[in-house]
């Protein structure tokens, strides 16, 4: 079975830093693009990195330069340090395994970034 569990997640003040880690389970990881999503309080689910098979990133503008994706392949597992943080940032962040026609998805853990 496919699983995608997400830790790291709380509260942290404007500025500090969070690094999320997703341990993947029941697929060939290597051969999968990776990402981070995120969904904040009345708004859509949005891209936040991504990195490929071949570890090209991607990046939505409103955090490049604060947030670094990373993959391991051995450990199966996908990482994201997010520095810098802002309350806007305030979201639940999921996990996410894309190839072809699969696409798995995490459970979500919330980061909350509040004074």
């Amino acid at each position: 079975q496919v699983q995608l569990v997400e830790s790291g997640g709380g509260l942290v003040q404007p500025g500090g830093s969070l690094r999320l880690s997703c341990v993947a389970s029941g697929f060939v990881f290597r051969f999968y693009a990776m990402g981070w999503y995120r969904r904040a309080p009345g708004a859509q689910r949005e891209l936040v990195a991504r990195i490929s098979n071949g570890g090209s990133t991607y990046y939505v503008e409103s955090v490049k330069g604060r947030f670094s994706i990373s993959r391991d392949n051995v450990k199966k597992t996908v990482d994201l340090q997010m520095n810098t943080l802002k309350p806007e940032d305030t979201a639940v962040y999921y996990c996410n395994g894309v190839l072809g026609a699969n696409d798995y998805w995490g459970q979500g853990t919330q980061v909350t970034v509040s004074s």
